[in-house]
Formats: C-alpha cells, structure tokens, sequence
C-alpha cells in the first residue's frame, strides 16, 4: 500500500483510499502519505458490524473506537460505516431505531476525536444481497435524525444506480450532508467510459446541486492501472 501512495502521487493524484486497514502497516502507510503529502479520504470502521442489529452494538463501537485510534495515525480520514443485513422478522421502523441508537453513540466518539463519520447505503440488486440501508433516502433520514455534525453521507454513484435511483431527486436539498462520492460506471463497476452512466451529465448536476468534495475511484479497472486512469480522466472531463 505505501508503495501504491507513492504511485498515485507520481500519477499526479493527491488524494487516495482503502478499505481495511487491519491487515497494512499503518506506521508505513502513514510515513508515505506524510512523504508525499497526499491526502487519505476514508478507510472502513472494522471489523464491520451490524448498526440495525442491537446484540452487534457493541461490537461496532469498539471497533469505531479502534478505527478511529487507526484514522488519526493516518492524518483522520473520515471512517465509513455500512449497515449490516436485514434481520428476518424484524420491522423496517426497528431496523431504523437500531440504526439511529448506533450512529449516535458512535457519532459521539467521532466527535470527540475529531474524526467524520460517514455512512454508506449499497446495492442489494448485485454486490450485497440481504443489505438493509440501500436507499440514499433513507441514509439521509437516518443521520439526520442522529443530528450530529460528525456524521454525513457517502454517496457512491454506481449503487445508487444499480438502486434505480434518481440522483437528483435523492440529494435535492440535502446534499450538504453528502461528504464524499464514489463512482464506477454500471454494468460491471468497471471504470467511468465502460458503462452506461453519462459521467460529464452526472458530475455537472453533482455541481450544481452544490457538491465540492472528492471523488472516489471506486471501480474494478479493465486496463493496467495508468491507461484505466487516463481513460477516466478522459471520460469524466468530457
């Protein structure tokens, strides 16, 4: 990974991301960013618990408080949060308290350390079947109702498609608690260019909804990593 750091930088990126972090050498992940001054956007609260299911709890919180230790090596990246799966039997009212209970005493922490966290709906129609929070609508009531400024959204374009949803529609008003959006085109999570999205349609109306973040390249490429990155390059600039 701090070699993969040091090629993104000479790519002339200036900000990267990861998943897990449990199984890297934080200490030389962290000497490659602070060596070449790129930025870390997010890396995953693990090991990742279920928030709509109580008797996973406190499980998640200790490992918020772990990841959050883990962040602050690395220059406190925001922590990303996914829901866990439905639980057969339960109500969607109760999957949605238990949420809420999580994410407000795992907010808590975030703001305590100074550290974003930020929640990510997925698909349930292809990566993640038995996936409770895979509408944007509904992340977005969720940390609304925690109210804490240490908790946003993460937007990632491909599941909300593959959701069959209308971006517009679904951050219209809100989109000031989006804090980061990830893209990949759909079908495949391919890179932007091999699907079916109209990235320079889809980035113009991010713009004018008012986003100013990052954006995550969160895609499986279908070239060598350079030619696949110039190629989104390419594509997302029009």
């Amino acid at each position: 990974m701090p070699d993969r750091i040091r090629a993104a930088r000479a790519a002339g990126y200036d900000t990267v991301e990861f998943h897990l972090w449990r199984d890297k050498d934080v200490d030389a992940i962290a000497e490659s960013l602070a060596e070449t001054g790129v930025k870390l956007t997010g890396i995953v609260v693990e090991p990742r618990r279920s928030i709509v299911d109580p008797a996973q709890h406190g499980e998640f919180l200790q490992a918020v408080r772990e990841s959050l230790v883990t962040a602050k090596t690395l220059g406190s990246p925001p922590l990303v949060v996914a829901s866990g799966f439905t639980r057969e039997g339960v109500s969607q009212q109760e999957h949605v308290a238990a949420a809420i209970d999580a994410l407000k005493q795992a907010a808590a922490l975030a703001e305590e350390a100074g550290i974003l966290l930020v929640l990510e709906p997925l698909n349930d129609r292809v990566e993640h079947p038995g996936m409770f929070l895979v509408s944007t609508k509904l992340a977005l009531d969720i940390i609304e109702a925690v109210d804490s400024p240490n908790l946003r959204l993460l937007y990632d374009v491909y599941h909300s498609v593959v959701m069959g949803e209308d971006m517009a529609d679904v951050l219209n008003g809100r989109v000031h608690l989006v804090a980061h959006v990830q893209l990949a085109d759909t079908p495949g999570r391919h890179e932007p260019g091999t699907g079916t999205i109209d990235w320079p349609a889809t980035l113009k109306a991010l713009d004018e909804l008012g986003y100013t973040g990052a954006y995550g390249l969160e895609y499986k490429p279908t070239a060598p990593a350079l030619e696949s990155l110039e190629r989104t390059r390419a594509t997302l600039e029009g």
